[in-house]
């Protein structure tokens, strides 16, 4: 969009002035001007008498997507064992392609990947495979070159990838490169009935709105998904696909990067993601040291420790532990959430738990809106008397 001021019917009123909120608008020789830095907010035109104000809308591209047909779906995976996020995009993913009748894929890359065949029994039509001990540890430069090279080859209609470290970090490279647009974190993937674009809903202001995304003409479209937040289907007892295995291109891609090692974080002993239960701390435990009793309950029933984003800026506890909007999605069957008031970023990454158990001083508290069951009272009581009831157990 562009905007301009039609001098002939300009009068020099100075109406607009006031009206701009960023206050670009100045009278030069009887003449409106409008300065760089407008966002084309239209109070200006709202407000100009004589028409003079004029706001051009460029011509919105025709999306040219005859050639391109297939839902992808990036398979995950770390140390040669497939994420359980592989399974639950393949789940939408399925939904989304029979909608628009074609098939699903799922790219995968690594090296000595077990149960590869599991990606065809939860949907997949075809598994592209590149198996390379090069592609074993996550090198993004790898992993990014060789996934243009297959959208570039195949043109899929669109390719979904799992909202964690590694989707995040080179996802956006890919397509960044391929000049296409790309929705981050998504909560929700639908198709549109008319037009059979891709409806990418996520939250954004903070969690307070939902918007919903399309990518007008650009191919492939392509978003980012929480890990848990769609549920794995059941697999396929006797699942039919094609495992297509495709070679390293070893001459035309380099890393300008080396990973040395990974380091694991070892207060983390049940990983979040896939915990059925977890216990999650707030700023209502008062310090660092109280994350003890926490880890004294997880411990007592098998569960996961998580913590609000509160007593992570604190440095109470590692980032690993955040569950929310800026930290993990979840979705166990039991969440204990003590000392935890409910923020709209908290909230977005646990309120599909299938129970949730509040603990808190406060009734009002906005936990409480979301819990199936609350508990009205002081954690340091509630929590010893609940650990000391299950050691009874």
């Amino acid at each position: 969009m562009a905007i301009h001021i039609d001098l002939e019917k300009c009068t020099g009123c100075a109406n607009c002035v006031p009206s701009c909120p960023f206050g670009i608008i100045e009278v030069i020789d009887e003449k409106a001007r409008i300065n760089e830095g407008c966002t084309l907010c239209g109070a200006c035109q709202a407000v100009c008498a004589y028409e003079a104000i004029i706001i051009e809308a460029i011509p919105e591209p025709v999306a040219s997507t005859d050639n391109h047909r297939g839902i992808w779906v990036f398979a995950e995976q770390r140390d040669g064992k497939l994420k359980s996020v592989d399974y639950e995009l393949l789940s939408k993913g399925k939904e989304l392609a029979d909608i628009l009748k074609t098939e699903l894929c799922a790219i995968c890359f690594g090296h000595n990947i077990s149960e590869i065949e599991q990606l065809i029994a939860y949907g997949a039509d075809k598994v592209y495979l590149i198996d390379d001990p090069a592609l074993a540890n996550h090198q993004e430069d790898l992993y990014t070159g060789e996934l243009v090279r297959l959208i570039q080859q195949h043109k899929p209609e669109a390719v979904i990838a799992g909202a964690t470290s590694l989707g995040r970090s080179f996802i956006p490279r890919v397509a960044a490169i391929l000049k296409t647009g790309l929705t981050a974190d998504c909560t929700d993937l639908a198709i549109d009935n008319e037009t059979q674009r891709l409806l990418q809903t996520r939250p954004t202001f903070g969690g307070n709105i939902m918007a919903t995304i399309i990518c007008q003409a650009r191919r492939p479209q392509m978003s980012t998904v929480r890990p848990r937040v769609f549920k794995k289907k059941l697999a396929d007892p006797k699942p039919n696909g094609q495992i297509i295995k495709v070679d390293f291109d070893r001459e035309h891609i380099t890393s300008r990067t080396k990973l040395l090692n990974f380091v694991d974080d070892l207060t983390e002993t049940v990983k979040l993601e896939d915990a059925d239960v977890i216990v999650s701390g707030g700023r209502g435990l008062g310090k660092a040291e109280n994350f003890q009793l926490l880890q004294e309950l997880a411990t007592a029933i098998g569960a996961a420790l998580g913590s609000s984003r509160a007593p992570v800026d604190d440095g109470w506890i590692p980032y690993s532990h955040q569950v929310g909007q800026t930290g993990k999605t979840v979705c166990p069957k039991l969440y204990i959430a003590c000392g935890i008031s409910g923020a709209v970023q908290h909230l977005a990454g646990m309120q599909t738990s299938d129970c949730i158990v509040a603990i808190n001083t406060d009734p009002d508290a906005p936990i409480f809106e979301v819990a199936t069951y609350g508990i009205v009272g002081d954690l340091f009581k509630v929590v010893p008397m609940l650990i000391e009831k299950l050691k009874v157990d």
